[in-house]
């Protein structure tokens, strides 16, 4: 008769992944970018869709929010997706109209965590080639 074997530890949490065991203990802070909009969307489309990647985080439940020029907008960001290595990645895009993107200084990106200091990425439209 095999017995299930539960193993519980307060600080740490193990995930069983394609076979293997990873465990994380407390915090990861996720690497953040912020990548621009394509010249092609802005010409075309007349709009700029930015897009922020947080990876290699843990544990799941860090978000993503926006701001331009200091003001917050209101973005949906995905639920944290779960890597092979045990950390977990997310990823939030923003659409501009084309004049606020022109008109704009700094979009930024910022993943938090209660408890935890944020993290903000940014770019400009000056970082960018026209």
């Amino acid at each position: 008769m095999s017995l299930p074997i539960n193993i519980f530890h307060q600080t740490s949490i193990a995930l069983l992944i394609a076979g293997f065991v990873k465990i994380h203990s407390g915090v990861t802070r996720p690497k953040l970018s912020v990548l621009p909009p394509s010249s092609a969307e802005i010409s075309s489309k007349k709009t700029a869709t930015l897009v922020c990647v947080a990876n290699k985080g843990f544990p799941s439940d860090w978000s993503l929010s926006w701001k331009v020029d200091g003001s917050s907008r209101s973005q949906e960001s995905s639920a944290g997706l779960l890597e092979k290595d045990g950390l977990y990645s997310w990823s939030s895009s923003l659409t501009l109209s084309e004049q606020e993107w022109m008109e704009s200084v700094s979009v930024s990106c910022e993943a938090t965590r209660s408890g935890q200091p944020a993290l903000t990425g940014h770019v400009t439209r000056h970082q960018c080639s026209e």
